[in-house]
């Protein structure tokens, strides 16, 4: 399994603060996708030990690429509340997405 999204430029959701996490955070990386073909949404929880928990989606709606990427942000969010995560790194290559989400 190759988690990383090559080809792509990779925007951090939050800034990583050095020594506030003390090593147990885990990383969240998403993407989505919008095309004549479908709608499909991916991402990958990965835990402090480098466990790797693989999510991908179809929707059955259609919709627009960003509404696809924060689909794919929600499902990875989603999954890390469920898995109980205190620290997450979430990253992800759409700027609006992730500008919105700071607030930017």
């Amino acid at each position: 399994m190759q988690p990383e999204f090559p080809d792509e430029d990779i925007l951090a959701l939050f800034g990583e603060k050095e020594g506030s996490h003390d090593g147990k955070a885990w990383i969240l990386l998403f993407d989505g996708a919008s095309n004549a073909l479908g709608h499909g949404i991916r991402a990958v929880l990965i835990s402090p030990e480098n466990h790797y928990i693989s999510m991908t989606a179809r929707l059955c709606f259609s919709c627009t690429n960003n509404v696809a990427e924060y689909e794919a942000c929600a499902m990875g969010i989603l999954a890390a509340i469920e898995s109980k995560v205190k620290v997450l790194e979430v990253y992800g290559d759409s700027a609006l997405v992730v500008h919105q989400l700071k607030e930017e």
